[in-house]
């Protein structure tokens, strides 16, 4: 089993400053890994006792030494029949998480990519990841572990055999991205876009680049910095310490961008990348001009680190959906775009575009989306006008929020006399006895939502088949 060099119970005491109880023989073994979760304790790893809103990890400190933990991290000495086993005790367990995996990413050899924006970091992870193991030995990010729990996590998961580490980094607050750069410590910082959410906290898109432009605070400052050349926002960024800046984009004034774009539908789409030294196609299987621009920020992190254009072209080409991240589902009846993961304004519409490209009836099932602040009416009331706008055939409405979405599809519709068919439900289980009736064999389905409307439970619905209407 890999072991995480030096990162023995002894240094990590250090780099937190926690009080040590351990055997003298175990002061100087390496622990094999680090986790919260007492069901993923493995032999010789590292427990964090962490105390949350529904369990206490403390609770299952003896469960761990028993299935062979070498030290637990907790606030409060274990029970009396393990005292005699090894424990840092510490004020806070979370705070000495960080200051752990701060410590441990100084002693890592990986070459460290870190990805914000308000739109895209999975999907553009996913990319960069699947370029980058054409020629390298990847780490990345999984599932949603990118906030200041998941990245000192994932952090933690780098070993000596990695030679980069992609990580994406979520923020809704001032100060979050400055302490997660300050862990991750990046080589290489890509952003994605400058968008609508998390506007409760942050305000405007000013704040959201502001609160963002915080990784740069710890990030290598001879390192390479990848912007979307075509968001305003972005476009205002200039030098950052003695970082190398590349923009991408379809603007040809960029140092990477597309031309010659053709979409393949709901397939995906193919272009023709161009960087400073070359041109070649590109076949990108994820659909949207959105997955265009992914792929464009993996070619300009591939080039940062010297990948060949074939090896860029076949990472592209070889990038999945994610559940919940416009994974285009073909069932025996219907199209699904499952992208219910999360939901903003920016990568709402960009989720009806791909809807709109569909050559059948186009569905719409769209919900709340979250932390928009006081302009969370005029937001939803904008994606129905633009749902109408691009043509789709119906509108599914859920939730109290997207009643405004549907308000507004309807007074469009009205507007440009077009036959397009609205419903609006309160609660989601009501929406979900009325499914069938709303749809046809052969619809287009797009599903999409803030995470918090689980509309997980509607694309699993859809993918049933025993809907009897045609």
């Amino acid at each position: 089993m890999s072991t995480m060099q030096k990162m023995t119970p002894e240094l990590i005491a250090k780099a937190c400053n926690g009080k040590l109880f351990c055997a003298v023989e175990d002061r100087h073994l390496e622990i094999t890994g680090a986790v919260i979760d007492s069901r993923k304790v493995e032999y010789h790893n590292l427990f964090f006792a962490v105390r949350g809103e529904k369990t206490d990890g403390h609770n299952y400190i003896g469960q761990v030494y028993e299935k062979g933990a070498l030290l637990v991290v907790c606030e409060e000495a274990p029970k009396e029949k393990d005292t005699n086993k090894n424990y840092i005790l510490v004020e806070n367990s979370l705070t000495a998480l960080k200051q752990i995996a701060e410590y441990y990413r100084t002693c890592i050899q990986a070459t460290v990519i870190g990805i914000t924006g308000s739109v895209g970091k999975t999907t553009t992870k996913e990319f960069i990841a699947a370029v980058l193991s054409q020629k390298f030995y990847v780490l990345k990010t999984e599932g949603n572990f990118n906030n200041e729990i998941g990245l000192p996590l994932t952090v933690l998961r780098i070993r000596k055999e990695h030679e980069v580490a992609v990580l994406e980094m979520g923020i809704n607050h001032f100060g979050e991205m400055r302490r997660l750069s300050k862990i991750a410590k990046p080589d290489i910082v890509v952003i994605t876009n400058i968008g609508q959410c998390h506007l409760e906290f942050l305000e405007t898109r000013e704040g959201i680049l502001k609160a963002k432009s915080e990784i740069f605070e710890f990030m290598n400052p001879l390192g390479t910095i990848c912007l979307n050349g075509d968001d305003d926002c972005l476009a205002t960024v200039q030098d950052v310490n003695q970082c190398k800046m590349m923009r991408f984009g379809l603007e040809n004034k960029h140092q990477v961008y597309a031309e010659q774009i053709r979409q393949r539908g709901l397939l995906g789409s193919s272009a023709r990348i161009v960087t400073k030294e070359e041109t070649f196609e590109v076949s990108i299987p994820l659909s949207g001009t959105h997955m265009v621009y992914n792929a464009l920020a993996a070619t300009a992190v591939g080039k940062a680190l010297g990948l060949s254009h074939k090896e860029i072209a076949d990472g592209i080409a070889q990038v999945k959906a994610l559940g919940g991240r416009n994974n285009i589902i073909q069932t025996s009846k219907y199209i699904i775009i499952d992208d219910c993961y999360n939901a903003n304004p920016v990568s709402m519409k960009a989720a009806i575009d791909l809807l709109s490209i569909s050559d059948c009836r186009k569905v719409a099932i769209l919900g709340d989306m979250g932390e928009l602040g006081e302009n969370v009416t005029a937001l939803h009331r904008e994606i129905g006008y633009y749902l109408i706008q691009k043509e789709i055939d119906v509108a599914i409405c859920v939730g109290e929020y997207a009643h405004d979405i549907y308000k507004a599809a309807i007074e469009k519709a009205k507007e440009l006399k077009l036959a397009t068919k609205c419903y609006f439900y309160n609660e989601k289980e009501e929406m979900l006895l009325h499914l069938e009736e709303n749809l046809q064999t052969g619809d287009s389905i797009l599903v999409k939502a803030s995470h918090f409307m689980e509309f997980d439970k509607i694309v699993e619905k859809l993918e049933e088949t025993d809907f009897t209407n045609s």
